[in-house]
């Protein structure tokens, strides 16, 4: 038998502020809200309060330990960069900046210190190219995809 992934849980100091955070700021919806403790969204991932009395096991919780990161994709980087820019208390590890395969990307702290980044998915990467006049062979080269598969994105 299989072992079948689960989803992420990050364990959050407020679930008050965490969970408004990801509901109104990120915009994912709450799949099952069990008292305000464990909060999970229909997109795969899980805020857990009280993390330490639920295990009962004495560990110690750190923030900002930098060796995580929720990744989201969104098709408009513009809105959300400019949306993000504007709620306060938001820390940017940087704005938008393009990688060589064409994909923009930027990484922030959630208000528990997790790296959250949000990029443009390869699919609006692809078609931005085109859009650019950039060819089939070309857009497939840049953004290192097949070609069949760039191909499928001409409208």
């Amino acid at each position: 038998m299989a072992m079948n992934f689960g989803g992420v849980l990050i364990a959050v100091k407020d679930m008050t502020k965490a969970r408004q955070f990801y509901e109104e700021v990120m915009e994912q919806k709450v799949m099952m809200d069990l008292d305000n403790i464990h909060v999970a969204f229909e997109s795969g991932f899980s805020l857990q309060a009280d993390y330490v009395g639920l295990l009962d096991v004495p560990l110690e919780i750190k923030q900002q330990s930098n060796n995580f990161q929720l990744y989201f994709e969104v098709e408009d980087l513009d809105k959300w960069e400019e949306k993000l820019s504007n709620v306060e208390g938001i820390e940017f590890l940087h704005h938008s900046k393009e990688y060589p395969w064409g994909q923009r990307v930027m990484r922030f702290y959630d208000r528990d210190k997790c790296i959250v980044e949000v990029s443009e998915s390869m699919d609006s990467v692809a078609k931005r190219y085109l859009k650019q006049g950039f060819s089939v062979e070309e857009t497939a080269e840049k953004t290192m995809f097949p070609v069949a598969f760039v191909q499928q994105l001409v409208e």
